[in-house]
């Protein structure tokens, strides 16, 4: 998850600076997930307003997921339910790893 400093509901609330960074980290964070997991495939996205399934409506931040070929989990979006394929201790030290070398 990529998220701003500020508290903004809009990702137009937010300064060019800020969403340059966001983009950037973005990137990296792409870079760090395909790396560490070999993901067939990502998916970014925001959600922007209550309607559209934002948890903290005045706080914008970017998804940013490993998915692979056949992989159709949509709980959390559909259920608020967690699937967590590995101990999450597990997936920080790995990712943290990623994030350290590039």
């Amino acid at each position: 998850m990529v998220a701003p400093y500020g508290h903004v509901s809009r990702l137009a609330g937010i300064t060019d600076a800020a969403a340059g960074e966001m983009m950037q980290l973005t990137r990296r964070a792409e870079r760090v997930i395909e790396s560490a997991y070999r993901p067939d495939g990502l998916n970014l996205g925001m959600n922007l307003g209550e309607a559209a399934g934002a948890g903290i409506e005045e706080h914008i931040h970017m998804h940013v997921l490993p998915r692979w070929r056949g992989d159709a989990n949509f709980m959390t979006s559909v259920s608020s339910t967690r699937i967590i394929p590995e101990l999450l201790t597990d997936t920080y030290n790995k990712l943290h790893s990623a994030f350290r070398e590039k």
